[in-house]
């Protein structure tokens, strides 16, 4: 084992992961990831209550009590982006050497807000904002308005370009003007061409909803067997990126699953077991059987031993939201997302689990979901519920075995990158 750890790729691996780190850009958008564990543990507490909540007869789904319960999901995970670009924005302008960081988060909340959001009235005469793209969906875009605006400032203060103040003017009087025409220029372009976009489409697609149309729509033709290894795999490389892979899958997916289910709950009704038929659609499942998208749950299980305290500590806030497919916390915590090392597991394990699963439907071992089971479920659970099979039950956690072995080499080589860097900070501060 030591032989991979050490070998050829693994260490220019950690060379290109060490590059990518000392990037300011990259370094702000992983550090900002980290950043949001609070509200990412916080709706993930929420998210399972709600789960658990009606399979045990509290409350039913939808509601008046899990409304109540699910609403700071809504203002924790739904909302993200927004969060992520707040602190991106600040930790980026602090990393370029903008003189207020804490204006460029303001300047860069207010770019990304108003190209992913629409502001309307209700027939009842209230404003309403649709959020979706201040969810995870709309985080690309949320990066790039942080590299735009920040950059735009940057050059607005190299080149002098701002609104002069007396110098008796208070500090905070004068950061307020100065960043007033980089707003606007960062602001009047990209709104424009959110314009152009809408008006060219007649309404149907913003940047944002532009951005994830384009992805999605050479996936419609791929849905066969090796399609949904194509685009599954496509849809983890978009994770890297930033990119919810997994929501563009769903908007193409959602319809086929649906159908399938449906032609598979009549099949049942008339001939049992032998009736249900499997569609190529059913392996989507497999991108998030152990722990969520890539199948994190084993770096998390390995995490609990390993030697960084940073690994330690993220994995063990992870392990029960992992459970329940709730896999955020991993995703943003190592962090995932921009981090070579562990993005190649991310992808490979998904479709490693993917073929298995592929073997296990060929060989009878699994059958084909005939109830729609819709709703957040620890491991197991919603297997069991959608075939009525303790097979189908089991297999989720039959799988952590083969995840667990493609994480294993990335998550010691990681682990060993990051605890030698915090050895050497230890070592620096007792110097200091």
């Amino acid at each position: 084992m030591d032989g991979i750890f050490n070998s050829p790729v693994m260490i220019k691996l950690q060379e290109f992961g060490q590059k990518l780190g000392s990037n300011k850009f990259l370094s702000a958008l992983q550090g900002a990831m980290m950043s949001c564990m609070a509200p990412i543990m916080v709706g993930a507490i929420f998210s399972i209550i709600c789960a658990i909540g009606p399979m045990v007869g509290l409350f039913e789904n939808g509601d008046a009590t899990y409304n109540i319960l699910y609403a700071p999901y809504h203002f924790t995970m739904d909302l993200l982006s927004l969060w992520i670009v707040v602190i991106m924005g600040y930790q980026y302008g602090k990393a370029i050497g903008l003189k207020s960081p804490v204006m460029s988060a303001v300047q860069t909340t207010i770019v990304f807000t108003l190209i992913a959001c629409t502001w309307g009235v209700n027939e009842a005469g209230a404003s309403v904002i649709d959020v979706t793209y201040l969810g995870s969906s709309g985080m690309f875009i949320g990066f790039l308005c942080v590299f735009v605006v920040c950059q735009i400032e940057k050059f607005c203060i190299a080149h002098n370009i701002r609104v002069k103040m007396p110098d008796v003017c208070p500090p905070s009087l004068v950061n307020g003007f100065t960043a007033i025409l980089p707003l606007a220029f960062a602001l009047i372009p990209m709104y424009a061409l959110q314009i152009i976009i809408q008006t060219a489409t007649g309404g149907a697609f913003g940047i944002c909803s532009g951005f994830m149309a384009v992805l999605a729509a050479p996936l419609n033709a791929l849905t066969s067997v090796p399609g949904m290894f194509v685009i599954c795999g496509f849809a983890g490389l978009l994770w890297c990126f930033g990119i919810h892979g997994t929501m563009i899958l769903m908007s193409v997916l959602m319809p086929l699953m649906m159908q399938a289910l449906s032609a598979n709950a009549a099949a049942y009704a008339q001939g049992g077991i032998e009736a249900l038929t499997f569609y190529p659609v059913s392996l989507f499942g497999a991108m998030a059987l152990c722990g969520g998208t890539g199948n994190t749950l084993p770096l998390a299980i390995f995490g609990l031993k390993a030697k960084s305290e940073q690994i330690r500590a993220v994995s063990k806030i992870a392990l029960v939201p992992g459970w329940f497919g709730i896999n955020e916390p991993m995703t943003f915590g190592m962090p995932i997302m921009y981090n070579p090392i562990l993005c190649i597991p991310y992808v490979l394990a998904i479709l490693v689990v993917m073929l298995c699963t592929l073997i296990g439907y060929q060989t009878g071992w699994l059958i084909p979901a005939f109830v729609p089971i819709m709703t957040l479920m620890p491991m197991g659970f919603a297997q069991f519920f959608g075939t009525l099979r303790w097979q189908n039950a089991i297999w989720d956690y039959l799988m952590l075995i083969p995840a667990g072995i493609v994480w294993y080499p990335f998550f010691k080589v990681y682990d060993n990158q990051l605890y030698k860097k915090e050895q050497e900070t230890k070592a620096a501060e007792n110097q200091a």
